[in-house]
């Protein structure tokens, strides 16, 4: 049996996402593959920091219509918190990538997008893409929102988009496997990948629904890659780096 190296790379603000990269990870190596879990950084200067404008002091003049739903002080909070939970997590290089078979990407919905942190950290593996390390390894992505009409699913489809010019194939979930997302309970999930309802204020935590897809996800994501290393499609990594 062929055993893939699996990358769950993520980027996590307020904690959601962090929980739903070991869900994943969870996921791949039930399909038998060898996991690596790595965060990509946040930016150094607290300045390009979104999150700090919820500091008390550093929001704008005027207060906004929305603060009560968003509670921004008590978010800072959480966000101090999940930072400190991630400390020891290693941080992602482009080595991680050239290394792995198959990537779980997850990280938080910026207006419909990913945040600049992972557009930054794409734009500094652009050597992959030249190199073509990265083409025709499998790729699923995970993200949280604040709420079901906020942008989750077009975070999953606008992210693809880069991930193309990188050769990689997506890999989604799909209906049969995941009855869950076909309810009309607020709950993540859809069939371009996993997601989680974090609410306005950041208060919710994952559904159990929404980490048993994530899970799915990451095993996906591992038995395709197991099975294009298999057939030669994909270059078989030194194991030993990969761990």
């Amino acid at each position: 049996m062929t055993t893939a190296n699996v990358l769950v790379i993520y980027y996590s603000a307020y904690g959601h996402v962090l929980r739903m990269a070991h869900a994943a990870a969870e996921g791949a190596e039930a399909a038998g593959s060898r996991v690596r879990m790595v965060r990509i950084p946040e930016m150094e200067s607290e300045k390009n920091r979104r999150p700090y404008l919820d500091k008390k002091g550093n929001a704008g003049p005027l207060p906004s219509k929305l603060d009560a739903r968003f509670k921004p002080e008590e978010r800072f909070r959480m966000y101090e918190a999940a930072l400190a939970l991630q400390k020891d997590i290693p941080v992602a290089t482009n080595d991680d990538l050239r290394r792995a078979n198959g990537i779980v990407w997850g990280f938080p919905t910026y207006y419909g997008m990913m945040p600049s942190q992972v557009k930054l950290f794409l734009e500094f593996a652009g050597e992959l893409c030249s190199q073509g390390a990265l083409e025709g390894k499998p790729a699923g992505f995970f993200t949280s929102a604040g709420s079901i009409h906020t942008g989750h699913e077009a975070t999953l489809l606008t992210s693809m988009v880069p991930l193309f010019h990188f050769g990689m194939i997506m890999v989604g979930l799909p209906y049969t496997e995941n009855p869950e997302y076909l309810t009309g309970d607020a709950i993540g999930g859809s069939p371009y990948g996993a997601s989680t309802l974090a609410g306005p204020d950041s208060s919710l935590t994952p559904d159990e629904r929404e980490m048993l897809m994530a899970r799915r996800l990451g095993e996906r994501v591992a038995k395709v890659a197991a099975a294009l290393k298999a057939s030669g499609f994909i270059g078989a990594e030194d194991d030993s780096r990969a761990r």
